[in-house]
């Protein structure tokens, strides 16, 4: 599928090929991200909307849909209104989306996907705009960050936080902006008619962000499809006692079920200061082996919670 066809063409090509005698729905099937279409979680829900459409129960095209925060995404998928997500978890630079665990620790959502998208931001502007004309860069802060090196070759640019990568080159096409230029990934130039001036400005090629598949709980083993019997991964949430060893006892029980821990995070627990949640995922050859595990975590942890099974990236 190509990254520079257009809107309509893109959900067009995720049509599922299903058997004749299923109704077509009444609405596409719907993906959730946050940010504006362009983005890189709009790519990365592209790839995501094949796998989800093939498995969904009619015969479907995929729309992706933009939220403006984090909050309403889960929300809409919750309510119905969409019928998964793709939320990005971890940059391979920038690190964690704590926002993202809280919210899946506190959400009746299961992951059942991840994906793993190469980063790369380009400067685009207006098409006809010259280098020489422009004077203020925007982007998100973080997608800033990682083009140090464009900035500091530059320094006639001002770089100017903006809310979202792809929302910068929206704003600057709808206030048709020519001393204006945004940091975005290639899709947006495509979504909002813009021009491409300079390519791969990241200041490290080994950039990657990794998305996590959302849905609603009742909807995982459905919407995993054929995948539900391939998964080798899992994400667990638990909290232990506040007292020496107790962290260490609880990780032993996973390297004593031989699983292969892959990431911890620590995300505070509201309203009870230095007490925290701890967030792992780890990698398994037979599922029953994991299964065991947190049935031992049970025993020795305050709180389990599994957050999910899916096929590593």
């Amino acid at each position: 599928m190509s990254a520079n066809a257009t809107y309509g063409e893109r959900t067009a090509e995720l049509q599922l090929t299903a058997d004749a005698k299923k109704v077509q729905s009444s609405r596409p099937y719907r993906v959730g991200i946050q940010g504006e279409l362009g983005s890189n979680s709009h790519m990365a829900a592209i790839a995501a909307a094949e796998g989800l459409v093939r498995n969904s129960a009619a015969n479907q095209v995929a729309e992706i849909v933009p939220c403006a925060i984090s909050v309403d995404v889960l929300e809409q998928l919750l309510n119905g209104s969409l019928d998964a997500a793709v939320l990005p978890i971890e940059n391979s630079l920038h690190g964690s989306v704590a926002e993202h665990y809280d919210l899946l620790l506190g959400s009746a959502v299961r992951i059942i996907g991840e994906s793993l998208l190469r980063i790369r931001f380009h400067l685009i502007t207006m098409p006809g705009v010259e280098f020489a004309e422009l004077r203020r860069v925007l982007s998100h802060p973080v997608a800033l960050a990682q083009c140090r090196q464009f900035f500091e070759a530059n320094r006639q640019l001002e770089a100017v936080p903006f809310y979202d990568t792809a929302g910068s080159v929206k704003h600057l096409m709808h206030d048709r902006l020519r001393s204006t230029a945004g940091i975005a990934p290639e899709l947006a130039a495509s979504e909002y008619g813009a021009a491409i001036l300079r390519r791969d400005l990241e200041d490290h090629a080994e950039n990657f962000t990794r998305f996590h598949v959302v849905c609603r709980q009742e909807d995982a083993l459905t919407m995993q499809g054929e995948e539900a019997g391939r998964v080798n991964k899992m994400t667990v949430a638990f909290s232990v006692e506040h007292r020496p060893g107790t962290l260490v006892a609880a990780l032993q029980l996973l390297s004593d079920a031989h699983l292969d821990l892959t990431r911890i995070e620590s995300r505070p627990v509201p309203g009870r200061p230095w007490e925290y949640v701890f967030y792992v995922e780890f990698r398994f050859d037979k599922i029953a082996g994991a299964e065991k595990a947190l049935a031992a975590l049970a025993h020795h942890c305050h709180m389990v919670k599994e957050l999910g099974r899916y096929l590593a990236a």
